[in-house]
């Protein structure tokens, strides 16, 4: 065939070039293959060169286009002579010199150079098969690519330049608006602000993040503030509104932050932030009382501005961070619940400035004007400083300093306050609530991370495979050339550096399949149907609040599967919230409100007091003395009023109590309250009776009040008795003790108790010492039992996490008493353990007491662990000390030691700081916050998964968690089902997803050897693509979605199964590479064997030749059924979806393979099928390998599993024999031993704690509640 002499000088030509100059002249094989004079059926080469559009183009245009027309004198493919031109491989040198002279015009290309018009496809056959190159080839081969491409790529490049230039202009801020203000009687403190252009150098995705940034900016100095005058605020200033928002983006920034992050999972994040959408939007139109004029009008929170006045009532939630004006109490009072700020249910109790606290209605509050100097927003809590200047028509204007007694934050609660009046001074992301919200974490499991790893391993090994093929076709051009003159040209001008790289390149896109590109795609799919069943489960649906679980990011259910550590709060998450008086022992005989039937007449029902307070012996004469003192010696102000057993407390008054015992109104005049705090462990109050009797009246733990009785107590011993039964049913006990005080030992006793009042430096400590003058020589009336009640479940649950290799931490803001006893009753801390209790005042204490009993434990046993259960309990104040970087390490140390963990008083801060100090110090672990209020959302955020209790606190934690349940015990199912579930099914979904990609395109590599590297395929096309879209797309989502190792009933029943997902022992890079190495020498069995069958190029019955795309597709069927086959072995539940999913693709592909291959090559698509269905299904040797190869293959995989089961099994093999065959479990008997065993010892044995029931503000309360009319009429405001 005549060619120019240009090719000779141009040797390296671009692979495109290549494959294009080939297909004019792809009638040139090897001269062995004329041993067959009958050519393969439909092997005509010049048919198949060019299709019809092609060739009117090729008229057009090619010069030599008559030449074509005469393929005989040029050795083209001709009826005459379809096999080849034995004139080219005959003819002498000199011929073949004179034929290289003509030249050769490509109608493809429409630059027609020397150096891009003078290559060609190398094949050959060392497996003498025909090779069919035709149009078809090219479009396989990632080297071509038309002229009419090359075309369309520089036209987008010139638009991609207008628009690169388009784009610089919008980002640097180039722009035609104005930014003045047009109202110039209105001045505009901002109009002459410029945006700063974005300097070019600084990266796009910063860029991008700077122009869409949500989050407030960083404020210093003060601000300043118009009352009553919103409109004022708004012009001057633009304060933002009080539009609150979790979600992660917004209508402008979705698109670019979206896409930088990830792009494949862009429907199911944004179905999860429209339903994060819906709950802010339903935060936000929440109503509220704003003033206007002489009156209030109902605006939706987002729509409240600074500088509003709201009205509030009794049980309504704070809209925005407000100043408190006034109150429907004496002196300005409001009572506040803060359990969605800081986990405590007991009120906290706020005071309006007296210069503000007149103003009780509409009228008065809208007559005030003046300014309000405050500190910028920030995240404390507990601090605040302003100053309020007042103007008002009636006084001069008057300055006041604005305190943390004044200020109300948003997510608290009015309780037990009509109504008040507050001032907006911060709103929407600016509250302190907010403030201590950190934003929407992108969160990654552990699982996602090791498969990018892997991935990256895979492209390493896929960039060796690539050079390796490139090396291959290097040797084989420039070093064989002359050996294979007759399909190559060795001595081609192109460089040989560029043909290198265009090599490389060529077999990575060859190659690239081996990393399964949709595998992305399929996990969130799967995790967004594995997150559905969560949503959709029975068993975690709570009907009395009519809640069902919520899984809100569904990228983290696999991580549910893998948790080592729980950290959990106490309020509203372990406890209902709710303390309930249950018992109680007076004079050593005990009474509750439910009497058990088999302990009537040992135990007496309440309804019987009534009757004994009329007898007039002891026993009427203490319950008289126990229940007034239960009656007066308190810090409580009446709502409600409590006629249980007909004492009422009715009226409290600066002095006095007013109380109406059996029908009798009694004042009891209160001269002195001795505070309760840990240190005291009790409180006290002094009182005159009517009688005129000075009584000292004290409750508190039975260790503090015994010790402080007198030597002759008729009752305690029945009583510690009570106490102890009360404790082993998990109630909190207090002792109830009195004591007459004379009037000569009470005058100089209290002469001293003022001075200590008095005392400026240490003035608790005097206190306490006055305090232990009198409370003495004390007589015991009894003791009380409270409940505070357990959300249903908890102590089953945690006992399950336990066994389930699960570390449960309790971080809560009560104090450690209370803190210690919850854990004893929910079984968190067991009878046994002993308790380390960390409560130092410094540092260097801190520091010192940690070191020590850290060292002791060492030294105690080689495996510090087993030595004693210890349960750690530490106080925010000691915690804090313990998180600084110095002792951080050896208290996480401790920690770890113990079987529990309990954080007593922290803030919210420290909760998330406890998690981020596991979280980044212990290796591999994973981590789970669970609470239900907003002062639990960073903690929540800062652990691996958040959960979130849909609570009585409110919705903010769950609105910012991961997954939302409305009850701590469904977290047993959520992680011990369908966790240990979703990470079994995903591993096995991320490793099959691998195996049978990598076992179908290393296929692809081994045939390059065949072919001489020259980049050709064995596989069609189209069939290539419908492997991942059709054939293997269902077994991967049914083993994703629905398979189940074990059921549920067996992982409720053997907790211990979770430790797998801990110890990852489903999905390891040993794991990983074990499949690969499987795919691997699945792939290699099934080239090699199907080579030898087909080698020599298998002639069939009919005489024709087998060629390259009937050995292709049976190479491809017989790999298509031995990965079904791999699926079908490792599923573990065969269910009707299961059927349809892997049988269910074989037959699929039987009947759309056939069908396509039959149809598509007479419309012009994929010709290489042409009549190859007639030959194919009419051959034995295609069945032979059918059936035969795939057994080949997985008997070892069968053979594996079998001995894995008989000789190494793993935990879960026994489990699933049990549960195959319905074998009795032998552990309930000997649950019920131990449950006998607990029984008597908790009888033979006194507790060593025993739990006492104080909810209240530690001291500070006498000088509020001395300052508390309840006779004065309040103010209807």
């Amino acid at each position: 065939m005549p060619v120019h002499p240009a090719e000779e000088e141009e040797n390296n030509s671009s692979a495109e070039d290549e494959l294009t100059i080939f297909s004019t002249a792809n009638n040139r094989v090897p001269a062995t293959e004329f041993s067959n004079p009958t050519p393969p059926y439909g092997y005509y080469p010049h048919h198949s060169a060019l299709s019809e559009q092609d060739e009117e183009e090729y008229h057009d245009k090619s010069p030599t286009f008559e030449q074509s027309q005469n393929p005989a004198a040029y050795g083209g493919g001709h009826p005459s002579n379809p096999r080849g031109t034995m004139q080219d491989i005959n003819s002498s040198p000199g011929q073949q010199q004179q034929q290289q002279q003509q030249p050769i015009y490509d109608p493809l290309y429409e630059d027609q150079s020397p150096a891009s018009a003078n290559s060609y496809t190398h094949s050959a056959a060392p497996f003498n098969t025909s090779f069919n190159h035709n149009k078809q080839s090219q479009a396989q081969n990632p080297r071509y690519r038309p002229a009419s491409i090359n075309s369309k790529y520089a036209q987008a490049d010139d638009e991609d330049e207008d628009d690169d230039n388009e784009e610089h202009n919008i980002i640097h801020g180039i722009r035609s608006i104005p930014l003045v203000d047009n109202h110039p009687s209105i001045p505009n403190k901002r109009a002459t602000l410029k945006q700063p252009p974005i300097p070019k150098s600084i990266p796009l995705k910063e860029r991008l993040e700077r122009l869409f940034s949500t989050q407030p900016k960083e404020l210093t100095g003060e601000r300043l503030l118009y009352l009553n005058d919103a409109v004022r605020n708004q012009r001057e200033y633009k304060f933002i509104n009080n539009h609150v928002s979790t979600t992660k983006y917004n209508i402008i920034s979705f698109l670019p932050k979206f896409l930088l992050e990830q792009f494949i999972a862009a429907f199911k994040e944004m179905t999860e932030d429209i339903k994060r959408g819906k709950s802010d939007a339903e935060l936000n139109s929440r109503p509220a009382k704003v003033l206007s004029g002489d009156s209030y009008i109902s605006k939706p929170w987002q729509d409240i501005k600074v500088g509003d006045v709201v009205r509030l009532e009794s049980d309504e939630h704070f809209p925005a961070d407000l100043i408190l004006l006034s109150s429907s109490e004496p002196d300005g009072l409001a009572y506040i619940e803060t359990s969605n700020l800081d986990g405590e249910t007991n009120l906290k109790i706020k005071q309006a400035h007296s210069a503000t606290s007149h103003l009780t209605s509409p009228e008065l509050a809208s007559s005030i004007t003046g300014q309000l100097r405050s500190e910028q927003p920030n995240n404390s809590l507990y601090t605040y400083e302003g100053t309020m200047t007042l103007e008002t028509s009636m006084m001069p204007s008057k300055q006041i300093s604005i305190s943390p007694d004044q200020m109300l934050l948003r997510g608290a609660q009015l309780r037990n306050t009509a109504w008040m009046y507050g001032l907006v001074v911060f709103t929407g992301h600016e509250t302190k609530l907010m403030r201590n919200a950190t934003a929407t974490p992108i969160k990654r499991t552990a699982v996602e991370r090791m498969v990018n790893v892997q991935i990256v391993f895979l492209f390493v090994i896929l960039l060796v495979l690539s050079v390796g093929s490139a090396i291959g076709s290097f040797i084989r051009t420039y070093s064989m050339g002359n050996q294979l003159w007759y399909i190559l040209q060795a001595d081609s001008g192109k460089d040989k550096t560029t043909s290198f790289i265009e090599d490389i390149l060529t077999f990575i896109i060859l190659y690239n399949n081996l990393i399964p590109i949709s595998l992305i795609v399929t996990m969130e799919v799967v995790k967004y149907q594995q997150a559905a069943l969560i949503n959709s489960d029975l068993d975690m649906y709570y009907s009395v609040t009519d809640t069902a679980a919520l899984c809100r990011t569904s990228s983290l259910v696999e991580e549910l599967g893998q948790i080592d550590y729980v950290f959990s709060d106490k309020t509203g998450t372990l406890t209902c919230n709710v303390m309930e008086f249950r018992q109680c022992s007076i004079a050593g005989v005990p009474y509750s409100d439910v009497v058990d039937e088999n302990r009537k007449g040992e135990i007496f029902p309440f309804t019987d007091l009534p009757q004994i307070l009329g007898r007039n012996d002891d026993q009427g004469k203490i319950t008289n003395e126990f229940l007034t003192l239960l009656a007066t010696c308190h810090t409580v102000i009446p709502e409600e009023k409590d006629e249980l057993l007909n004492f009422k407390f009715k009226v409290r008054k600066p002095q006095s109590i007013l109380i109406v015992a059996n029908g009798v109104q009694e004042e009891y005049q209160v001269l002195n309250i001795l505070e309760f705090n840990s240190t005291r462990k009790r409180m006290s109050s002094i009182i005159r009776a009517p009688d005129g009797r000075i009584i000292l009246y004290c409750k508190g733990a039975d260790t503090v009040i015994l010790e402080r009785c007198s030597a002759h107590q008729p009752y305690k011993e029945s009583t510690l008795v009570h106490l102890e039964e009360y404790a082993t049913e998990g109630l909190r006990t207090l002792c109830i003790a009195m004591r007459e005080i004379p009037e000569e030992e009470y005058t100089p006793w209290s002469a001293i108790y003022e001075r200590a009042a008095a005392t400026v430096n240490g003035r608790t400590e005097e206190i306490d010492k006055a305090s232990e003058l009198i409370e003495k020589n004390l007589f015991l009336l009894g003791a009380t039992a409270i409940e505070d009640k357990l959300q249903e479940g908890v102590p089953d649950t945690i006992y399950t996490l336990q066994q389930a290799g699960i570390k449960v931490w309790v971080l809560t803001g009560d104090r450690q008493e209370t803190a210690i006893n919850i854990g004893l009753s929910c079984r968190l801390i067991s009878e046994s353990m002993n308790l380390v209790i960390v409560n130092e005042e410094t540092a260097e204490a801190t520091a010192q007491f940690i070191t020590k009993r850290l060292l002791a434990l060492k030294n105690s046993s080689k495996n510090p662990a087993d030595s004693e259960d210890l349960a750690l309990v530490i106080d925010g104040k000691s915690l804090g000390f313990a998180l600084d970087k110095s002792i951080s390490k050896p208290f996480l140390e401790l920690a770890v030691l113990c079987k529990a963990v309990v954080c007593c008083r922290v803030s919210p801060l420290q909760k998330a700081l406890v998690v981020k100090l596991v979280k980044k110090n212990i290796k591999g672990s994973i981590t789970l916050a669970i609470g239900d209020g907003a002062n639990d959302v960073s903690m929540i955020q800062a652990a691996h998964v958040g959960i979130g209790i849909s609570g009585v606190e409110g919705l903010q934690a769950a609105r910012s968690a991961d997954v939302a349940i409305s009850q701590f015990r469904f977290l047993k199912k959520l992680l011990l089902v369908h966790g240990t579930w979703s990470y079994v099914r995903l591993t096995k979904l991320i490793l099959y997803s691998f195996y049978k990609n990598i076992t179908l395109y290393l296929i692809g590599f081994y045939f390059s050897f065949a072919n001489g590297f020259s980049g050709q395929t064995l596989f069609e096309s189209w069939t290539l693509t419908f492997y991942n879209v059709v054939f293997t797309v269902m077994p991967p989502f049914v083993l994703g979605v629905l398979d189940q190792f074990v059921s549920a009933r067996m992982l409720d029943r053997y907790p211990e199964l979770y430790t797998l997902g801990q110890r990852n022992i489903f999905f390891t890079r040993r794991i990983f590479w074990e499949w690969v190495a499987t795919a691997v020498y699945h792939s290699i069995f099934i080239f090699f064997v199907t080579a030898f069958v087909f080698k020599d190029d298998l002639i069939l019955h009919q005489g024709w030749g087998s060629g390259q795309w009937l050995w292709g597709t049976t190479t491809y069927l017989v790999t298509l059924l031995t990965v079904l086959g791999k699926a079908a072995i490792i599923s573990d539940l065969w269910t009707k979806w299961t059927l349809l999913a892997i049988p269910g693709s074989f037959l699929l592909t039987l009947f759309i393979l056939p069908t396509y291959a039959s149809t598509a090559p007479h419309i012009g698509v994929s010709k290489e099928y042409y009549g190859l269905m007639p030959r194919m299904l009419s051959s034995s040797v295609f069945y032979f390998c059918l059936l035969l190869i795939p057994v080949g293959c997985l008997a070892r995989d069968l053979a594996w599993k079998g001995y894995k089961r008989l000789f190494r099994p793993e935990a879960y093999h026994i489990v699933q024999e049990i549960q195959k065959f319905n074998l009795p479990d032998y552990r309930p008997r000997m649950e019920q031993f131990q449950k006998a065993i607990k029984k008597v010892r908790a009888v033979q044995r006194l507790r060593r704690n025993r739990g006492f029931a104080f909810s209240q503000t530690e001291e500070g309360q006498e000088q509020l509640i001395r300052s508390y009319d309840t006779t004065l009429k309040k103010a209807k405001g």
